[in-house]
């Protein structure tokens, strides 16, 4: 599936890219983190979504809810950020008009980060996480997990991962502009990398040697999912940009994924840079993707 923007579209991310562009990344871990708590919380949370910090199974989590929303029915948010960075702060907006877009709460969680925690740190906090939702009367059927980037890579980590427990599997996952690839062999890798603002190898690679500091092998299937047997996952959307060095990614895991019989939407928006779901306030095109996964989410969630 492709969406068009149109002119306007196009403006709306020339002045996203402008932005981003005013806004170079540092050098040193502790202000990248900043950065991206900085550009990605330029636009604030809508007023009349209720944020509300919670202890989720000793991981530090933030419960959202717009009016009107089905409390009962839950989409559990793992955010981007390369497993080095990223937090409750620079993806609130984006978990919230996620939920508010499905009509459901979300629960945003901040797993630990490399390289002070290593694999599988994320990957622990995760699955404790999800653990926390069905201690508090949550069924799997009434979950959905999702993320963008890194958290996109994590979402198929956490499903393989109960699967191989024998537990009831969520309803659905949400992968946008996904990092499933850690070894970094899709062509796009290169063949965007003129276009792409914000993805490199040589960065990638960076913050794959973080995330694998403990010892970890990149063709790990938990730590690159598109190594991974994908037979018995539950229904995904996956989302990217048609401008991103990952690219490849997304469309490689949808592929694996259909070809393991895996429901599959595979949702190409022309022009959209990487996770461009975070400005959707100021990005029609993201406003369109977080639509298009709130239809999913219902569906997927019974609603």
């Amino acid at each position: 599936m492709s969406f068009s923007d149109g002119d306007t579209g196009q403006a709306e991310i020339d002045a996203l890219r402008a932005l981003l562009k005013s806004s170079p990344r540092p050098t040193t871990l502790a202000e990248r983190r900043a950065r991206l708590d900085a550009i990605a919380a330029v636009d604030p949370v809508e007023g009349d979504i209720a944020l509300t910090p919670v202890d989720a199974g000793g991981v530090p989590a933030e419960w959202s809810l717009a009016p009107g929303s089905d409390a009962a029915k839950v989409l559990l948010f793992l955010h981007g950020g390369g497993y080095i960075s990223g937090s409750l702060t620079s993806h609130r907006t984006m978990a919230s008009g996620a939920g508010r877009a499905a009509g459901i709460r979300t629960l945003a969680i901040a797993y630990r980060l490399a390289p002070e925690h290593p694999f599988p740190a994320a990957l622990e906090d995760a699955l404790a996480a999800y653990d926390f939702l069905l201690s508090h009367g949550y069924e799997a059927s009434r979950i959905a997990v999702g993320g963008d980037s890194a958290g996109g890579g994590l979402t198929l980590a956490v499903f393989q991962s109960l699967r191989t427990r024998g537990a009831a599997l969520p309803a659905a996952g949400w992968l946008v502009s996904p990092w499933v690839d850690l070894r970094m062999t899709g062509a796009s890798m290169d063949t965007k990398d003129a276009v792409d603002p914000l993805i490199h190898r040589d960065y990638l690679q960076q913050l794959a040697d973080a995330y694998l500091s403990g010892g970890a092998s990149p063709d790990d299937p938990l730590v690159s999912p598109l190594y991974a047997d994908l037979s018995g996952l539950p229904p995904l959307l996956v989302q990217v940009g048609s401008t991103e060095t990952l690219l490849d990614d997304a469309v490689r895991i949808a592929g694996r994924a259909g070809a393991a019989d895996v429901p599959v939407t595979l949702s190409v928006y022309p022009h959209m840079i990487h996770s461009w779901a975070i400005w959707h306030q100021r990005l029609g095109a993201g406003r369109r993707s977080l639509e298009e996964a709130g239809s999913f989410l219902r569906r997927a969630l019974g609603g």
